[in-house]
């Protein structure tokens, strides 16, 4: 077993940065250095901006988003169609959506997606409280925003039966070609799904 040349508080830090997403344990090193060589103008403000999140931010108890407030801004936001809600796989597809300003509709995170090699069931997601949340009678519309994989899908089939016998209309994201994207360097299951979903000029 190689040697630690750092400190033990430093090869926590390194440890701990190594736990996020995309990033490995060379990435964190250069990362814990960096932070120390920074410690002014980086590492202390993001100190003091983890312990304000830690304090502070939390999850929505009605769609799961993460806030500083509880209903989170988007559920208490009375500009938007509370009668459309977009379901979607985590905060990070919520956000993606509203960056780009797709629809003005409310939300439902529903934590990830059925996945039974990774041992995740119905009741590791937010289904039941969707359900719950449709059988009130004010939600018109869900518009299933899940990623399109064998997993999202399943989770898509699995939701409709769930939903099945409730007044609520199901739709879902169009799924094909993207804005700019050249036909040679698709996939032939985009392609097949954008031939399937073609539209009238």
């Amino acid at each position: 077993m190689a040697k630690s040349i750092a400190g033990p508080e430093i090869e926590r830090l390194i440890q701990l940065l190594a736990k996020l997403p995309g990033l490995g344990p060379r990435s964190a090193r250069r990362a814990a250095l960096h932070l120390v060589k920074k410690r002014e103008p980086i590492l202390r403000p993001l100190t003091a901006a983890m312990a304000d999140a830690l304090e502070k931010v939390g999850e929505c108890s009605v769609c799961g988003n993460i806030d500083t407030s509880d209903p989170c801004t988007i559920c208490r936001d009375p500009a938007r169609d509370q009668s459309v809600v977009v379901v979607v796989e985590d905060v990070s597809d919520l956000w993606a959506l509203e960056r780009a300003k797709a629809l003005n509709a409310a939300y439902h995170v529903l934590g990830g997606v059925l996945s039974p090699l990774e041992g995740i069931g119905p009741e590791d997601l937010t289904i039941r409280q969707l359900v719950e949340r449709v059988s009130k009678g004010e939600v018109k519309e869900l518009v299933i925003a899940v990623n399109a994989t064998v997993e999202g899908q399943t989770t898509a089939h699995y939701l409709m039966d769930q939903l099945e016998g409730l007044d609520v209309r199901a739709t879902r994201l169009a799924h094909g070609v993207p804005v700019g994207g050249e036909l040679d360097y698709l996939d032939e299951g985009t392609l097949s799904a954008a031939m399937r979903s073609r539209t009238a000029l």
